[in-house]
């Protein structure tokens, strides 16, 4: 499984969305995520706090596995002065590029707690198999296997 690893212009993204608001960047927000593999499954974890998981959008498309959510400014209520805006706020973005032995039909998502958890199976085909040994005695076709 191929993921992205780093964004080096996330940082920049974010000072530049801080300084001179959401649209001033010049692309969408990623999400921090931590990779594993359990047995025959990865697990994806990724940090969304404060979304509407029924603002979580999945999309797989030519192996590549897209996450967006987006969390709203909030609306000034009247006379309020804000006085520290770090929470980021927009459309988060991250994709990656899932490799050839793994089921994207059968990826299951859930999201507790601000983090959205994916696990995506290795492929049938691409799992190991073992292969029974014959012996000529048992099999007495298989001396064309040499030749």
């Amino acid at each position: 499984m191929a993921l992205v690893r780093s964004d080096p212009f996330r940082d920049l993204d974010r000072v530049v969305q801080q300084l001179w608001g959401p649209a001033a960047a010049v692309r969408p927000l990623s999400m921090p995520m931590d990779a594993h593999r359990r047995g025959d499954r990865f697990l994806v974890q990724l940090d969304l706090p404060g979304m509407d998981p029924d603002g979580i959008e999945l999309t797989v498309e030519d192996n590549v596995l897209t996450i967006r959510a987006e969390r709203p400014a909030p609306e000034p209520d009247g006379d309020v002065e804000t006085l520290v805006a770090e929470r980021p706020h927009g459309t988060f973005t991250r994709q990656l590029v899932l490799g050839e032995n793994l089921d994207t039909e059968h990826i299951e998502a859930e999201y507790h707690a601000g983090v959205l958890t994916l696990g995506i199976p290795v492929a049938e085909a691409a799992k190991p198999r073992r292969i029974p040994v014959g012996t000529a005695a048992s099999r007495p076709d298989t001396h064309r296997l040499a030749s």
